[in-house]
């Protein structure tokens, strides 16, 4: 079958429900009963919260298990360019006949009734892992976690929740204890807890939790720790030390969320070479990715073009040190966001980092800002040289005239890195 198959049943399956998100699991029970419950027969669960790191945590368990050897499936959120990217299974992205035949499955079994689209097309993961043999399930949490449809498994094998800051207010309340109160949902009675660093407010929610259920934490700055020393990582738990080389994946933040993933795969029981290899094979594209060879990289040959898809204030706090810490070059943003975002949030960091902002808004997204609705945010948040451009290619096209030898970082959006990958080719 062609692409064309599953795009037209994923179309279908956004006409089941007005809403995009809409936090229950009722819907999700009832289908999965109907699919003869694929959560109950998955090889062991990693279950994976947490508001920034979740993906690049979950790159790094999955790079330290692969290299042991083990089949490893793996549920992730968005994607950038294909449905595919969602669904690995034992090591692979799903085909095209497996997709569109299990989407199908799911929408008839489904029928009528009202189910979002991330609700209906998890199942769909699920039900597809639990066909395939594999060692080791990983499965990333869509949004908060007590109510998101990944939160199915009684008992997973080990929970992780990765950094938790202010994002999705309107769905996961407007504190960091309330959003912690959502991402401590994925906890389950004596499971572990690998807990990456948190702000107090966040911690106490968690530890609270974790007290209730008898679930043994394993939290950074406790039971582990680790840092960055003359270029290399220094991992330290109960068991021991680790000296490892840094993360694959650029930016500073990947020093923790490398530690949990470290932490995740101990407890896992994998040696120091599933360690090493977590570090050194971990592939998360668009989180500051340097492009190179494609389409952009013509409309600018001689510039350095970054991308990167984070989109709220701490990830804009992570981009900005990573940014003050690559070799000194002239920079220049280009940016679109979702009006859902707290948009100056995001870029008051970024506005000491680059000489310019070129906003745009982002093709064939209803949430997106216009170019100049992002355009009057930068002059709000610092930024001195503010811009728009009709489309992302005239963006970098303009760059290039005025300063050819730049650095030119494309951000603000998921939902835009995945555009820039599409034009890339």
């Amino acid at each position: 079958m062609t692409a064309q198959g599953s795009d037209v049943v994923l179309e279908r399956m956004m006409s089941l429900h007005p809403k995009i998100i809409d936090l229950t699991l009722d819907r999700v029970w009832r289908l999965l009963d109907a699919l003869d419950h694929p959560e109950k027969r998955l090889p062991p669960v990693i279950h994976i919260a947490g508001t920034n790191g979740k993906g690049s945590t979950q790159a790094m368990i999955r790079a330290g298990l692969e290299a042991g050897g083990a089949k490893v499936h793996a549920y992730t959120s968005p994607h950038l360019v294909r449905f595919h990217e969602r669904i690995r299974l034992a090591g692979d992205l799903i085909s095209e006949k497996a997709l569109t035949a299990i989407l199908d499955e799911c929408y008839e079994t489904n029928g009528p009734d009202a189910i979002t689209y991330f609700e209906i097309t998890t199942c769909a993961a699920l039900l597809a892992f639990a066909r395939t043999p594999a060692d080791y399930t990983l499965l990333e949490v869509g949004l908060g976690g007590r109510l998101d449809a990944t939160n199915v498994i009684e008992t997973p094998r080990l929970t992780v929740i990765t950094p938790i800051s202010l994002d999705h207010e309107s769905y996961l309340g407007d504190t960091l204890a309330k959003i912690a109160t959502e991402k401590a949902g994925i906890l389950k009675r004596g499971v572990p807890c690998v807990v990456g660093p948190q702000p107090d407010e966040a911690m106490d929610v968690i530890e609270a939790r974790a007290a209730a259920l008898g679930v043994p934490l394993h939290a950074y700055g406790q039971q582990w720790h680790v840092t960055r020393e003359h270029g290399r990582l220094a991992f330290q738990d109960e068991t021991g030390l680790l000296d490892l080389p840094p993360p694959v994946l650029p930016g500073v933040h990947q020093t923790e969320n490398a530690g949990a993933a470290l932490m995740a795969l101990r407890l896992l029981g994998q040696a120091e070479p599933a360690c090493e290899a977590a570090l050194t094979r971990a592939d998360w594209p668009a989180r500051m990715q340097r492009l190179r060879g494609g389409a952009l990289n013509a409309l600018a040959p001689q510039a350095e073009i970054w991308l990167d898809g984070g989109h709220n204030p701490a990830a804009g706090k992570a981009l900005a040190t990573t940014l003050s810490e690559l070799p000194e070059r002239p920079t220049h943003l280009i940016c679109g966001m979702l009006n859902t975002k707290d948009v100056s949030g995001y870029l008051r960091p970024l506005a000491g980092q680059a000489q310019s902002l070129t906003a745009i808004s982002i093709p064939g997204e209803a949430a997106t800002l216009s170019a100049e609705e992002t355009a009057s945010a930068a002059n709000g948040a610092g930024f001195q040289d503010v811009t728009t451009a009709p489309d992302l290619a005239a963006a970098v096209s303009a760059l290039h005239r005025v300063d050819p030898d730049a650095r030119i970082l494309i951000c603000g959006s998921l939902y835009l890195a995945g555009h820039a990958l599409r034009q890339q080719g």
